[in-house]
């Protein structure tokens, strides 16, 4: 479907075989964003790895983010941080179990995600202040507001980094402003779509059902639902259709997971589809594309895998979970809030207790 907002031609893409040409056969094409004012003045001027130009500099970052911040090894790295405030999670919890306490749970997930993702990119807990990230509404002052407000809070945790940097004598610190960009990144990527686990992870490997639990969810509820845009370089012919230089192009991975040409019973939550399938969250098929695809695909989505795997078997394994007011399941307002990012319109309330 083709728009205009004003004179910008806007394409927007709801089936599989359309996204695999913008995002595998015409990649290179598709690989700029476009420019969208509150994300210059968040992120830099558009220097970090989401929002970035295709170019040398974006590479550069790139290389930096898959193979060394967000690599395997780096990831499993990551470890104790996970375990230990997963820990602190579960005895929030207990201790909610003992008065009955309703738990909101996207609150609890909300600064476990934040707790993890800021220690991991800065080596301190998270601080409840920056709980203004979630309140970005687009206004123009708010924005001038939030991107101060986070570049003085950045700016001290990188000062306090090259001070134990040069105590350790690592001289190899890089560019400043580049390191915001990434921890900035770390910081948003990781908390939002982390939040929109057994004791140890080497036993996430045979929870085949949780698993397809997770992917199901992200069929359903993708945590970037509009995919980030993307902008043609050049023209280009798609689907047989001539797409003019400097189109934007958006992914609607909410539309392509729902689509019932593609899933059985498609607005029904079956995680079994997912046991027997090779289906997962690297892109390959573009029926499933929960974290995009192509050069300019999420390189965070193991990371945050792996830390919704690890809480989620954690919470199953050690409490027995109760709807408020002995309201059943099939109750639930499942509808959407609106924005980038798609949390719950209305909060899941829950009352935990121990496994008899």
């Amino acid at each position: 479907m083709l728009l205009h907002l004003g004179s910008k031609p806007v394409l927007i893409i709801s089936s599989p075989d359309a996204a695999e040409e913008v995002m595998k056969t015409h990649d290179l094409i598709f690989a700029n964003r476009p420019k969208a004012g509150f994300a210059g003045r968040l992120l830099y001027n558009f220097k970090d790895i989401a929002f970035a130009s295709y170019g040398e500099y974006w590479r550069q970052v790139k290389c930096i983010c898959v193979l060394q911040l967000l690599s395997h090894k780096r990831v499993q790295s990551f470890r104790s941080i996970r375990e230990e405030e997963i820990a602190l999670l579960l005895e929030t919890i207990r201790e909610s179990c003992a008065s009955s306490s309703v738990i909101r749970i996207n609150k609890i997930l909300a600064t476990l995600t934040n707790n993890i993702v800021s220690r991991v990119a800065t080596g301190k807990d998270y601080i409840p202040w920056l709980a203004w990230i979630n309140n970005i509404n687009g206004l123009e002052a708010k924005v001038k507001k939030v991107a101060k407000d986070f570049d003085e809070y950045l700016e001290k945790l990188l000062e306090e980094g090259v001070k134990k940097q040069d105590k350790r004598g690592n001289k190899n610190g890089g560019d400043e402003k580049q390191q915001q960009n990434l921890v900035d990144d770390m910081f948003v990527g990781g908390t939002d779509t982390t939040s929109s686990l057994l004791e140890w992870e080497d036993d996430l490997e045979n929870l085949h059902y949780l698993k397809a639990v997770i992917k199901e969810a992200l069929r359903l509820h993708p945590p970037v639902p509009l995919l980030l845009p993307r902008e043609s370089s050049q023209a280009v012919k798609l689907m047989g259709y001539d797409i003019a230089a400097g189109t934007q192009v958006i992914i609607n991975a909410w539309a392509i997971g729902r689509d019932p040409k593609l899933w059985e019973a498609a607005e029904e939550f079956r995680p079994e589809r997912f046991l027997n399938s090779s289906l997962d969250i690297k892109g390959q098929n573009f029926e499933y594309i929960p974290f995009g695809s192509g050069r300019r695909s999420c390189p965070g989505s193991a990371f945050s895998m792996v830390t919704a795997e690890l809480a989620l078997a954690n919470l199953m394994c050690n409490f027995d979970f109760q709807l408020v007011g002995g309201a059943r399941p099939e109750d639930l307002d499942m509808t959407e809030a609106h924005g980038m990012v798609t949390p719950r319109k209305v909060p899941l309330l829950l009352v935990a207790s121990l496994p008899n």
